[in-house]
């Protein structure tokens, strides 16, 4: 388990500064501090440990997932060959449109792309490292608050969180946004003792540029980490608003520079911004990716409609459960995120209890709180929200679970003989409880996959029943039996995530919505969602015919489709600029009058033609479409469902609505030009008109 801390060995700090006149009291009291031993080779070997098995856990086979989210992958290889579009986040590198969200993830990948050249590696690999980092900051953050064993516990519980071992892999914006919110988490936990103004500013810039990765989501760390400052920060209260305001101030500079940029930066000259009405950055803070996420929108959670009965617990989706307590317990919530949260939500209590006597600036309670208030705010704001939810948005509140099992398990193993009756059992109950919750939680989630790892459950559900007895035993065994006794059953918690986590090194992830269920793995499906696991959505089926035809055009936009899902993954297959019509779901942009306009000055090359059916591959059959040519022209979408041409993934969130420029831009196209099936779907060549 580490090395414990010496409680008799503490140092005192200094007074703050001479505003503590102004505080609650005429004498602010020093914070004592448990001084933290040097670090052992033993302890340096540990950490070596966790950070190696963290990459090995992280990096092997990742380019299985191959270009895994086409939708970002797109932007990051527009990125690699263009500097605007790095700058901006845009989908093709002639900077039609962006991807909807801030561009960070962009910077990152992209500039991968750019020094080591465009592949799977480039693009995932620097996931996986801001997972390794993530996982060394959480450590350091928790040995802080709790000793060395407390974050190698902490630290291993992050690494093994199936959601985490998952995103760490893949190229959303979720694994930037997590690293750079455990990055505000670590900066707070420096700045507590010693009321630091420059740590909490440093937390205030991690946070602003989380909030430019996933935008509102980055924050929702904020709260706690604003209310552990305020009330267990050294010093008067004089000083820690002062040092708040000015941690808020770096917050708004570190992300508001970005926003200005977009506002004085000519929007005839830069990408159209996807996800918002009127290409400006605040109305996607408003409105896409802020409280239409929260209160439904234009986002309402099509999961209202879950099955019931036998797939209920199974069904995770494009959107993940219906709202609810029980949402992240549940389908692929459940086996993503909650193999530790009944843990860390008694570590919470116990450690509040524990600590509940201790001074204002007790750095264990305030580290506790500051998780326990992370994982409460931005659960509850994931169980309950109405819009666009996606399991894997679990991945945001495993910092602080972890981090709650590690001081929760330390903690209480400390206390477990103290003098007080009433603390040595709530510190045994306390531990006992936190075993057996997680394995018998572990039991309940391994159980709906009852064909997997069988004998898993079992295992988990035993060795964590007879350590949890165990630890309730008084002082009839030593030291260190009893140190093997609580180890044994926290690698029977960590065992079940941890199984999940090594067997997705194995399975492909890719398209919009992966999956950690062994049964998705195995292509049993979840109801009639299988295929959005598989990696249909946010991808369309390969054509070698019409990549050689995108290939050899040589117009600003090789091609035009609906939506840029399907630009994207066409623009990956050709490696050639391809124009997303109506952005990721439904945006103003082009216009009519706009793309009358590209087309008219050769601007574009061809125009691929979406489909609006269901199906998950392309079904052209060419003589339907040669016969349907007249009827084309004359009615517009009439014949339309005659060449469904892209995945049901091409038109963003599953959505098969079609308005607006999209169908306009349609109508048009079909009423001038002439179609011709290249391989599986219908192109029209844009250079010659009827």
């Amino acid at each position: 388990m580490g090395v414990a801390h010496d409680r008799s060995m503490v140092h005192t700090l200094p007074p703050a500064s001479a505003d503590t006149a102004c505080s609650e009291s005429p004498t602010e009291p020093t914070v004592a501090v448990p001084a933290l031993p040097p670090a052992t080779p033993r302890d340096r070997m540990l950490l070596a440990a966790l950070l190696l098995g963290t990459a090995v856990l992280y990096l092997w086979h990742i380019t299985i997932n191959g270009n895994a989210n086409a939708f970002y992958a797109g932007a990051a290889w527009a990125g690699s060959r263009n500097w605007e579009a790095l700058l901006f986040g845009s989908v093709d590198p002639s900077n039609f449109i962006t991807v909807d969200k801030p561009p960070v993830s962009q910077w990152v990948m992209g500039l991968s792309g750019r020094i080591f050249g465009y592949s799977s590696a480039s693009l995932l690999i620097p996931q996986a490292l801001m997972g390794v980092a993530a996982v060394a900051l959480l450590h350091a953050a928790v040995t802080r608050i709790s000793g060395r064993a407390a974050g190698l516990v902490a630290g291993a519980a992050l690494a093994v969180t199936p959601v985490a071992a998952m995103m760490f892999r893949f190229d959303n914006p979720d694994a930037s946004m997590v690293l750079l919110m455990t990055a505000a988490a670590y900066c707070t936990v420096r700045a507590l003792p010693r009321a630091s103004v420059r740590w909490l500013a440093l937390a205030g810039v991690a946070l602003g540029f989380a909030f430019l990765a996933k935008m509102l989501e980055g924050l929702m760390v904020l709260p706690a980490l604003g209310a552990v400052y305020l009330f267990a920060g050294a010093g008067g209260w004089v000083r820690r608003v002062r040092d708040l305001l000015i941690a808020a101030v770096a917050l708004v500079v570190s992300a508001g520079w970005y926003v200005v940029l977009t506002m004085v930066w000519p929007a005839s000259s830069r990408p159209y911004l996807a996800g918002s009405d009127d290409n400006s950055f605040m109305n996607l803070v408003f409105g896409y990716n802020g409280l239409d996420r929260i209160e439904g929108g234009g986002h309402r959670n099509p999961a209202a409609g879950t099955p019931t009965g036998a797939l209920a617990h199974r069904f995770s989706g494009m959107f993940g459960n219906p709202p609810g307590p029980g949402r992240l317990f549940g389908g692929e919530f459940g086996g993503e995120i909650s193999f530790l949260l009944p843990t860390a939500l008694i570590a919470l209590l116990v450690v509040v209890i524990l600590r509940g006597r201790a001074a204002r600036t007790d750095q264990v309670r305030a580290g506790a709180v500051m998780f326990g208030l992370w994982l409460l705010v931005d659960g509850i704001v994931l169980s309950f929200m109405g819009g666009t939810v996606h399991p894997y948005y679990s991945m945001a509140i495993a910092p602080p679970i972890a981090g709650l099992v590690g001081i929760g398990v330390v903690e209480a193993w400390r206390a477990r003989d103290d003098a007080a009756a009433y603390r040595r059992w709530v510190a045994r109950g306390g531990l006992a409880a936190m075993v057996v919750a997680g394995a018998i939680w572990a039991f309940v989630v391994l159980d709906r996959e009852p064909t997997w790892q069988p004998w898993l459950r079992w295992a988990v559900l035993i060795v964590g029943s007879v350590a949890a007895l165990g630890v309730l035993v008084p002082r009839r065994w030593s030291r260190r039996i009893g140190l093997g006794v609580v180890l044994a059953g926290v690698i029977a918690v960590l065992a079940a995530p941890a199984a999940y986590a090594i067997t997705g090194d194995g399975v492909a992830h890719t398209g919009g919505s992966p999956s950690v269920l062994p049964q998705a793995h195995s292509g049993a499906g979840h109801g009639a969602t299988a295929g959005m696991h598989s990696g249909t959505w946010g991808s369309t089926q390969d054509s070698p015919a019409l990549d050689r035809l995108l290939a050899a055009n040589h117009d600003r936009w090789a091609a035009a489709v609906n939506r840029t899902g399907t630009a994207a993954s066409l623009e990956l297959q050709a490696r050639v600029p391809i124009m997303g019509i109506g952005g990721f779901s439904h945006d103003p942009a082009p216009t009519l009058v706009q793309f009358e306009r590209d087309v008219a000055d050769h601007e574009i090359g061809y125009y691929v033609m979406s489909g609006n059916g269901t199906a998950n591959t392309a079904t052209t059959n060419a003589a339907t479409t040669d016969a349907a040519t007249s009827q084309h022209r004359r009615t517009g979408h009439e014949t339309r469902t005659g060449h469904q041409v892209s995945s049901a993934a091409g038109s963003g969130r599953g959505s098969r609505t079609r308005g607006g420029v999209s169908e306009e831009i349609d109508e048009w196209v079909m009423a001038h030009y002439t179609p011709r099936t290249v391989g599986n779907y219908v192109v029209y060549d844009l250079d010659s008109s009827n």
